[in-house]
């Protein structure tokens, strides 16, 4: 298995993965549309882990300048409880320390107490004191 960023033709499999690995409740349908801008923004910023042509996690590591956040990180059920949710944190780690990031913050739903465990083993914590407040776009 390796981590690496992603190749623009795999846009359409990472997608394909987030469906069957990812929690997708509580938030806008991932699209190949935004997938693609976020690619062609910054390919660096979606890493994944393969073995072989398997598409096996991911973790999307957003730096804009001023902060570095964690979204979409995901494994592949049959893969989980083997180290590869805390690989791509390390590696998302690295290329925000690579590129100047001091704080990192990780976005992880209330509800999915499956991986509150991989973030606290890995030095995160809920910030309760912050709140996130959204407001969905309109086209």
């Amino acid at each position: 298995m390796i981590l690496r960023a992603a190749h623009a033709g795999e846009l359409t499999q990472v997608l394909a993965f987030w469906r069957d690995a990812a929690e997708n409740g509580s938030r806008p349908a991932d699209t190949l549309t935004a997938l693609t801008a976020l690619f062609e923004r910054d390919p660096a910023a979606l890493i994944v882990a393969v073995d072989g042509p398997e598409i096996v996690g991911t973790v999307v590591a957003g730096w804009d300048g001023w902060r570095c956040h964690l979204y979409r990180l995901a494994v592949a059920p049959s893969r989980r409880r083997e180290g590869i949710g805390g690989r791509l944190i390390a590696a998302a780690e690295e290329r925000f320390r690579s590129l100047g990031g001091t704080r990192v913050d990780a976005m992880v739903l209330d509800d999915n107490e499956r991986a509150h465990g991989v973030w606290a083993a890995h030095g995160y914590r809920r910030q309760p004191e912050w709140s996130r407040w959204v407001k969905p776009l309109s086209a």
